[in-house]
């Protein structure tokens, strides 16, 4: 999976899903070396993930990884897929690690014109957007020495402007 492009930046994207929406209790990651995905850690807390998790290939993050991405879709979409999104957003949020921004995403209208109306963060019910906040303000609760701040969200611009400022690919 390396050799995947970051997409049509920053209209288009490339994801690579690691976990599918709904999922609960395992915490997965694309083993680089490896190159599969593989169980990074079991989480201790009664909750699903609110939208598919996955990454932007060809990007690089404050943290060493690619940038963290959340698709918001009809479905769980399986692991080691990759489909093709644009943004609308992202939650601003740190960890223990530092800052690990989480890009908000939709299928392109293409695959999926059920979102065709939201062009931004703003668009997404305010209830969606709870349900993601929430998620990640307590999905590290029971994990000693491990803490997560949410910070804020970014407009589509915004978000679109963290793609290109850390794409890496050679």
């Amino acid at each position: 999976m390396n050799n995947i492009s970051s997409g049509n930046l920053p209209d288009e994207i490339n994801v690579i899903i690691e976990i599918p929406m709904n999922s609960e209790g395992v915490k997965y990651e694309f083993n680089k070396k490896a190159g599969v995905i593989e169980v990074d850690r079991f989480m201790n807390v009664a909750m699903r993930y609110p939208c598919n998790y996955g990454y932007i290939p060809g990007t690089l993050g404050a943290d060493g990884d690619p940038l963290d991405v959340l698709l918001i879709a009809q479905a769980p979409l399986l692991p080691g897929c990759l489909i093709k999104a644009r943004v609308i957003g992202a939650l601003e949020m740190e960890d223990e690690s530092g800052m690990d921004e989480k890009i908000i995403v939709l299928p392109t209208v293409k695959l999926d014109p059920l979102y065709s109306n939201i062009k931004d963060i703003s668009d997404l019910p305010e209830i969606q957007k709870k349900k993601i906040k929430h998620f990640f303000e307590h999905y590290k609760d029971l994990e000693e020495g491990k803490w997560v701040k949410v910070t804020g969200w970014l407009n589509s611009n915004q978000a679109k402007d963290l793609i290109l400022n850390t794409k890496n690919e050679n």
